[in-house]
């Protein structure tokens, strides 16, 4: 835990680029009031971001005109205090991560596909099959990606970095409380307010959705306890680990419990081969790391086991059960999703290189339906998928791209010396990996509140990746007189 000598340090370091700009000009004295008042705006940025995070949960997932308004509204208010603060420090500096260029690729992607052009017929042509949806799209895609910015500018301090994985892991341990405590005393009514007759599991409309959400929380504090805290704290950390772990998996989405497993199991095998605290030859001394670094994430899945079976197990097993029966009766797990993803192979098939435009498959899949109830689909219930149909081969070649650019940062941060980075690659790397996973039979990427807490969790890794790897880019700096 830090100290209030390392939080007195960690101050001077985020006043010192605005001390260190003034007294080249000759000017500190005038601009310490100046470095105060910009290092709290520094922090109302962060924390905006952070309220972002937390609104855009707790409103179902942001999947409602109404909250997707509200969130972009919170992103202009903080590029509005961003510019204040670059108008009374006298110069900006945005620092733009390797990840941000795919997410940039995609985005002109979009845009290219959303201009339309009118002929002399009246008739409307453009590379999107329905520009109004693409241009939706495109718009929260650039609102996303300018929260990927501000977390790669603002969480950036090893105090700020440390402070995010905490309120990470205490909001994440509350809604799994919450969640729980609603589905014992589930009335039909979202929050015992709003009746639904969807599968709600906590904030979220669809069990899936919280699921891939709590699936990329709960790594980050097993991350912190392999990592960062030491003593009677790793209860703390530990039973909120467990309590999102447990509420993952009784929501009973049968993808969220998979993505689950994998990233514990990922968190398990990168500890081992993580960076040492010291070097050692002896084979019982070496048996005793691994037990140190892997104990913790055993004792969680234990504790994770223990609270479903004391809740219940019967419903989640029955879940797998239905699924083992589909798979003898039709040899698919979910006959469903299996004729989605061809009917959506077939729409790939139709537009092969640019896609049939971002956002536009809701719109366009009832050309391929066979059966009438699926007309109204939202997604494809396949990330990748989705992907290709609406972007093509080449949104296909962005999302590899970004890929391999996010699990090279992952494999460079879980090497840092620095005991608080490791862990946090560590624990974001996992989170990653979860939603990857989950991402082959659901569309968590496709919900704002997961994508929004997927690119912090991405910026996080790509900035603590960069550290080691010097990858960073800075940009549009300007000074004014």
């Amino acid at each position: 835990m830090p100290n209030s000598r390392s939080r007195a340090k960690a101050r001077d370091y985020e006043l010192g680029d605005t001390f260190r700009h003034a007294r080249s000009r000759g000017l500190q004295p005038a601009f310490r009031e100046t470095g105060r008042i910009s290092l709290l705006l520094d922090k109302t940025i962060a924390g905006g971001l952070l309220v972002a995070m937390v609104f855009t949960t707790l409103a179902h997932g942001a999947v409602e005109p109404w909250s997707v308004a509200l969130f972009e509204l919170i992103v202009v208010g903080l590029l509005l205090l961003w510019g204040i603060k670059a108008t009374r420090d006298r110069h900006l500096e945005v620092t733009i991560p390797a990840a941000a260029l795919p997410i940039g690729a995609l985005l002109l992607l979009g845009i290219t596909q959303s201009v339309a052009f009118t002929g002399e017929s009246g008739q409307r042509a453009s590379l999107s099959m329905d520009v109004e949806a693409t241009r939706q799209a495109v718009t929260i895609l650039f609102f996303l990606a300018v929260s990927f910015i501000i977390a790669a500018n603002f969480f950036v301090t090893r105090e700020r970095l440390f402070r995010l994985a905490n309120v990470l892991t205490v909001f994440g341990a509350m809604v799994a409380a919450f969640a729980l405590i609603q589905n014992f005393t589930w009335d039909g009514r979202f929050y015992w307010l709003r009746a639904t007759g969807h599968s709600v599991f906590g904030p979220f409309v669809n069990h899936n959705h919280f699921a891939g959400y709590m699936a990329m929380l709960m790594p980050v504090p097993l991350g912190l306890i392999l990592r960062v805290i030491r003593g009677q704290a790793q209860l703390v950390y530990g039973f909120a680990a467990a309590l999102i772990g447990t509420a993952t998996i009784v929501s009973g989405s049968r993808s969220g419990v998979i993505s689950l497993v994998a990233a514990v199991v990922l968190m398990a095998v990168l500890s081992k081969r993580t960076r040492r605290p010291f070097p050692t030859g002896d084979r019982l001394e070496s048996k005793r790391f691994f037990l140190w670094r892997a104990g913790p994430v055993a004792i969680v899945a234990l504790a994770m086991i223990a609270g479903v079976v004391w809740i219940g197990a019967t419903p989640v097993v029955e879940r797998f059960g239905d699924a083992v029966d589909q798979l003898v009766r039709s040899g698919a797990p979910d006959p469903s999703r299996a004729t989605i993803w061809q009917e959506t192979v077939d729409m790939v098939r139709d537009h092969p290189i640019l896609g049939a435009g971002l956002g536009a498959y809701h719109t366009i899949y009832p050309t391929y339906a066979h059966t009438e109830k699926l007309f109204g689909l939202d997604y494809a219930h396949n990330d990748y998928l989705q992907v290709i149909a609406e972007a093509g081969a080449v949104g296909g070649v962005i999302a590899v791209w970004f890929i391999v650019v996010i699990f090279s940062a992952i494999a460079r941060g879980i090497r840092s010396r620095d005991p608080l980075f490791a862990g946090l690659a560590l624990a974001g790397g996992a989170g990653i990996f979860a939603v990857a996973v989950q991402s082959v039979s659901d569309t968590d990427l496709q919900i704002p509140s997961n994508a929004l807490l997927f690119l912090v969790l991405s910026a996080v890794v790509s900035r603590v990746g960069a550290r080691e790897g010097n990858e960073l880019t800075t940009v549009n700096r300007y000074e004014t007189d």
